[in-house]
């Protein structure tokens, strides 16, 4: 009898994991299910094939709940779509905003963007109708409008991102930033149509509806375009911005002709030495360049220990900050170039000697003091702890209000750390200017962020990997494909840890995968 109660218990308990393992996770009041799905797992019961909506297959709800994303205004949506979204509690760092299109008529016109709508989808069928994912089936009644004037959150998504994932985003609002329009629109070109963007991170399609009422606007050359993707008959996703409000034009970015290629932040063995000035960057040319009569500077900041904000940005001096003047010498276009230790060894002592490479400026750091600015400090670059950068300017007179013509930042943890940067006021910290990695424009809010650290410029590149034997770091090489004319990233770099040796030549770090191209 014992052994019996034993395995009814056991069997109970089974039971109770299994059914828990089950439900989906929504909002519980007292063990009963909430009557809405959110658009995240609703999406999951869809397989591509026509789902007819019942509360078995949404898992005890009978209804979604959300903001309206749609806007009829324009005369730049599909037909008969009301567009909600929504978000719930996930975990783990999981995004789950999603977009949900509600095929209800001509009534769809009726509601604005902020709306919020409750709507019973019991009933309906998620299918697709013309490559767009959508509940058919319903009536206008079954909208329920509870608010106006709420807030929606929209996600900055690359195009990376969005063809990885288009699922993902589909029917969600999003922003691409930094784009520009391939080819660059001619004078009096609209926006009428399908059009190509480019975010330095791949392409995705504008599309225009020939009845906007902005379509017979000039197209910006670059802009943050808002909008709500949606699948063609082919099933390729399309940004659908929604009035031309959704279109913020960038200023056009000044081309660099010096940018950022790679560094060695790590030699081999140890930079506590006066003569251990190893460590350098590599830069390449993107025009023909004679220093003597165009100067230039590099700036590399350091935040190891940092008690104060930087307050006068890469002006900063003292071990935060170290200034390299490049006023002599020349470079052609194409061509790679070196700034760093006046060692000129490719790895630290003993490794090969590369004083063959184009060195434009080469310094004993760990003895002299910086140009201008900067003590003399073993660590020119950074190889842990807080996040470090490396800027270039034109000229050599760099101030707390001085605009990099090329910036990146790397290491440190998640949030931002180390004094590195405050919002003030007054807003302190470096300022970088737009690359592939930052914008001086927030995608989101359109308000000015010329700092790093300050709104979405908190990308950085993550340390350089350690190697052993002997103990040292790899070299970090910056690939992508940059475009001298107009100044875009066609292709943003990404990171590639070159494995380093101690006979290891020049020509490795030269050619390859992953090194930079220009495009012309």
């Amino acid at each position: 009898m014992k052994k019996t109660l034993k395995y009814l218990c056991l069997l109970a308990i089974i039971t109770s994991v299994m059914m828990s393992a089950c439900k989906r996770d929504a909002d519980y009041i007292k063990g009963t299910p909430s009557p809405f799905i959110s658009n995240f797992d609703l999406k999951k019961q869809y397989k591509e094939a026509d789902l007819l909506l019942n509360t078995d297959i949404m898992l005890g709800a009978n209804s979604i709940k959300g903001v309206v994303i749609s806007d009829y205004s324009s005369g730049n949506a599909p037909n008969g779509l009301l567009v909600i979204q929504n978000s719930r509690m996930v975990g783990s760092g999981i995004d789950s905003v999603r977009g949900m299109a509600v095929n209800i008529g001509a009534d769809a016109v009726k509601y604005a963007i902020g709306d919020s709508v409750h709507i019973k989808v019991e009933g309906g069928t998620l299918k697709r109708v013309n490559g767009i994912l959508q509940i058919t089936g319903l009536s206008s009644a079954a909208v329920n409008k509870v608010a106006s004037g709420k807030s929606i959150k929209v996600p900055i998504v690359s195009s990376a991102q969005l063809l990885a994932a288009p699922g993902t985003y589909e029917n969600t609002l999003i922003t691409m930033s930094n784009t520009v329009l391939e080819p660059e629109p001619a004078q009096g070109e609209t926006y009428v149509g399908d059009k190509t963007i480019n975010d330095g991170f791949g392409i995705a399609t504008l599309h225009t509806e020939a009845t906007a009422n902005f379509a017979s606007q000039q197209l910006p050359p670059s802009a943050n375009f808002t909008g709500v993707i949606y699948y063609n008959n082919q099933r390729k996703p399309q940004l659908w911005i929604r009035n031309i409000d959704d279109a913020f034009e960038l200023p056009l970015i000044k081309p660099s002709p010096v940018i950022i290629t790679g560094y060695l932040p790590d030699p081999q063995g140890t930079d506590a030495s006066t003569s251990a000035q190893y460590e350098y960057i590599q830069f390449m040319a993107t025009k023909d360049i004679d220093f003597a009569v165009t100067p230039f500077s590099v700036v590399t900041n350091n935040n190891a220990g940092a008690a104060t904000y930087p307050t006068l940005g890469w002006a900063t001096g003292g071990v935060r900050t170290y200034k390299i003047n490049l006023t002599s010498g020349t470079v052609r276009k194409g061509e790679f170039f070196y700034v760093g230790g006046s060692s000129k060894l490719i790895w630290g002592a003993g490794s090969t000697n590369v004083s063959n490479a184009k060195w434009i400026a080469a310094v004993n750091y760990a003895s002299n003091n910086g140009a201008d600015f900067g003590t003399a400090n073993t660590n020119l670059l950074a190889n842990s702890g807080n996040p470090a950068g490396i800027a270039v300017f034109e000229g050599t007179t760099v101030t707390a209000s001085s605009v990099p013509l090329d910036v990146m930042m790397y290491g440190g943890s998640t949030p931002i750390s180390g004094m590195v940067y405050s919002a003030g006021p007054p807003e302190v910290g470096y300022r970088i200017t737009n690359t592939d990695f930052y914008s001086t424009i927030n995608a989101s809010t359109r308000k000015p962020q010329p700092i790093y650290g300050g709104g979405s410029n908190t990308t950085r590149l993550s340390f350089q990997a350690t190697q052993s034997n002997p103990t040292g770091g790899s070299f970090v090489r910056l690939g992508g494909i940059y475009n001298p004319a107009t100044g875009r990233w066609k292709t943003g770099r990404s990171l590639r840890n070159i494995t380093m040796s101690l006979t290891m030549q020049l020509s490795e770090l030269e050619t390859g995968v992953g090194i930079t191209t220009l495009e012309n």
